[in-house]
């Protein structure tokens, strides 16, 4: 038995934290230099770390997982009271996660060339890079979400200046309905369930049902488009 169940059941060591977070004592320690970390509670010479530290590693890989830099991580986790609750954080993590998108790989021009599996020219890797799909970083590119739908519109035979305009659009009302389904959903959804009490399965229950949301909001979406498209274009042939 671990000297952290004779204390509480709740209470875990640098390297049974590390072990239940999947990451390393020497990371936990670097965050809790950085402050990313509430102080741990110390009996004696041992260090212990209860649900609030493994509830705050959590959010922090949901953040990574999002695409936040470290500087990010510690400007987010500012806002976030260092006496929040496990639920609270839990809740935080649970929503970024249902939301994350695929982990983002970083390639060196010829990996990415393999990837495509064609040569990609200045002129191409611009128009991807332009298009938000491919992100510079150093010697080697980060591979976005949209980088395959982008790389097979660039292959057919339209003006590539058509295409950069009408990903400029797409960005531009996808962002606006993120920011007010965002607003909907803070004030409509969030908001009563935080402000009502809850069981560990109540919230497992709200996790699932974040996860299951993602896929009907993209669906909804993609219904929408094909449904004001149809309209648009009924009515065009109406005018002519």
């Amino acid at each position: 038995m671990t000297a952290q169940h004779d204390l509480d059941d709740e209470m875990l060591t640098v390297d049974d934290l590390a072990l239940v977070t999947g990451t390393t004592v020497r990371t936990c320690r670097y965050y809790a230099t950085l402050g990313l970390l509430p102080p741990p509670v110390r009996r004696g010479r041992v260090a212990y770390y209860d649900t609030r530290h493994r509830s705050r590693l959590d959010l922090i890989k949901a953040l990574q997982d999002h695409g936040f830099t470290l500087s990010a991580i510690e400007r987010y986790l500012a806002r976030v009271p260092v006496d929040a609750s496990p639920e609270t954080l839990a809740m935080q993590r649970a929503i970024l996660t249902s939301w994350s998108p695929e982990p983002t790989e970083e390639l060196s021009l010829r990996q990415l060339e393999t990837r495509a599996g064609r040569p990609l020219g200045d002129d191409v890797l611009d128009h991807l890079l332009a298009s938000g799909s491919l992100e510079r970083r150093g010697d080697r590119y980060a591979v976005l979400p949209g980088f395959d739908v982008a790389l097979e519109i660039l292959e057919l035979d339209i003006p590539v200046e058509g295409i950069l305009a009408a990903t400029e659009a797409i960005q531009r009302h996808t962002e606006a309905l993120a920011e007010e389904l965002t607003e909907i959903f803070r004030h409509q959804v969030l908001r009563p369930y935080r402000e009502a009490r809850h069981s560990d399965l109540d919230d497992a229950r709200f996790e699932s049902t974040m996860s299951r949301l993602r896929q009907l909001t993209l669906e909804a979406i993609v219904s929408g488009f094909q449904r004001a498209s149809n309209q648009v274009i009924s009515r065009s042939f109406l005018r002519d």
